[in-house]
């Protein structure tokens, strides 16, 4: 009687494979007979103890001969890249055939995987042509560095900030500038690097989001705060500070761990959930900071801009405030949609490598 292994089967839309279920095999002989029947014979331990073991399979469509592989994980190259219905010519399944559950994959998920490793092809590919920077190693460790200054910064004024609110309660809403000004000078000044960056090609980030941020943050800080000594004991002084610090404390690690190719889920959902709520309240933080200061400056004439006689004395600042406060809720849409499209963009990306 002629002796039948078990073979298990699987395909994607190039290859077959087969795997026959016989240990020690030796004396193999497998061929291919009118490019679409395969014949095989081998010596060794399977369902029925040492004997020599035949099957043939007649498959649907033509393959490849020169792609058979004398070994008992047989893999077979069909002629056309396709998805076939099933393994054989005959529509009634040999006894001893099975599908092999451990490669197992219905049509759509074998698409999947081949578009897969096409694109892993076409990237390194791409990849390949692209000459490598020289300097990109000093490009990363200068913006790990900026990055990490910035963290630092924001996290003293963070910290210090919560710590006195704790101990002096609303009575530290009227030194906020008093003790962390400093330091917050320190910070924006070092982020005007943000606008630099991305002319530099230093960055892959928008220069008009940037440079929308940090302008309007630095006319808050130097101007309506610096230079008006009546606005620096109001609480709104602390909770721009505080939204402002609360934000960075997530945003500068993130970037700092990406200089490194390394990624803190926790972090990066923090990172593009938190601002959704933060950046809007920071706007209207600034916002009544600006207001506040109107009649500050009408009063003071403080950077007026003198008119000839004719038209009056001076335009008071206060009407380039007014211009500014429009601008400023135009500047949070143009950011907000900006980073939503960042976010969108991040999740799309991470879902595709999920599946």
């Amino acid at each position: 009687a002629i002796l039948t292994p078990h073979v298990y089967w699987a395909q994607r839309h190039r290859d077959i494979y087969l795997r026959v279920e016989l240990s020690d095999a030796k004396n193999l002989d497998i061929s291919l007979q009118d490019n679409n029947t395969l014949l095989f014979r081998a010596q060794g331990h399977g369902a029925k103890g040492d004997n020599e073991y035949r099957f043939s399979l007649e498959f649907l469509e033509p393959v490849r001969p020169e792609s058979t592989q004398r070994q008992v994980d047989i893999k077979i190259k069909k002629q056309e890249e396709r998805w076939w219905g099933r393994l054989t010519l005959q529509e009634k399944k040999p006894l001893f055939l099975a599908p092999d559950f451990d490669r197992w994959l219905d049509e759509s998920d074998a698409e999947m995987e081949l578009q897969a490793k096409e694109e892993k092809i076409n990237r390194i590919s791409v990849e390949s042509r692209v000459r490598k920077d020289p300097y990109l190693g000093l490009k990363k460790g200068y913006l790990f560095m900026y990055n990490l200054v910035q963290f630092l910064g924001f996290s003293w004024i963070f910290v210090n900030m919560t710590v006195r609110l704790f101990i002096l309660g609303q009575d530290s809403f009227y030194d906020t500038f008093h003790t962390t000004a400093d330091m917050m000078y320190f910070c924006q000044m070092m982020a005007v690097l943000e606008v630099i960056n991305p002319l530099l090609g230093l960055v892959k980030t928008g220069f008009l989001p940037a440079m929308i941020q940090v302008a309007g943050r630095n006319v808050i800080l130097f101007v309506i705060f610096g230079s008006l000594e009546d606005m620096q004991n109001k609480p709104v002084v602390f909770f721009v500070f505080y939204l402002w610090s609360t934000i960075e404390i997530f945003r500068y690690p993130f970037y700092m761990l990406a200089c490194i190719s390394t990624e803190w889920k926790l972090l990066t959902w923090l990172r593009y959930s938190l601002w959704i709520p933060l950046y809007p309240l920071g706007v209207v933080a600034e916002a009544v900071a600006v207001i506040q200061s109107l009649p500050i400056f009408d009063e003071t004439r403080l950077f007026s801009l003198p008119l000839p006689a004719v038209l009056g004395h001076s335009l008071s600042f206060s009407f380039t405030l007014q211009l500014y406060l429009v601008l400023m809720f135009l500047g949070l849409f143009i950011n907000f949609r900006h980073l939503y499209k960042q976010r969108r963009r991040r999740y799309r990306l991470k879902k595709r490598k999920v599946h």
